[in-house]
């Protein structure tokens, strides 16, 4: 029984994971389609905000300091702030790692 249970919990586990995987091709319509009429993707240059160009391979955000990682990009994706609106109610959890796949690609 225990080991019934301990197969189940690992196999919710990997799915869960699996499910929140990005796929970058789903994550650049998103882009397109919510994000690229303030930034670019092709260039560090500033839109209405800034260019998203090697965002990942900063040291930091200029936004909060701090290094970006899924959760750092993501809480500026969920919270917006300095004219950006916030996304947190806008985009589900499959689609900000949608976004996010894609946004490492940059």
């Amino acid at each position: 029984m225990m080991k019934k249970f301990a197969f189940v919990a690992l196999a919710a586990m990997v799915g869960m994971s699996v499910a929140h995987a990005g796929d970058a091709a789903k994550g650049k319509e998103l882009f397109e389609a919510n994000c690229a009429v303030c930034h670019n993707a092709d260039s560090e240059e500033r839109k209405m905000g800034p260019g998203l160009k090697g965002l990942y391979k900063q040291a930091k955000l200029k936004s909060s300091g701090k290094a970006p990682s899924d959760a750092t990009v993501g809480a500026k994706i969920d919270e917006g702030g300095n004219g950006m609106p916030p996304y947190k109610d806008t985009l589900n959890a499959k689609e900000k790692a949608d976004l996010l796949a894609y946004m490492k690609t940059l």
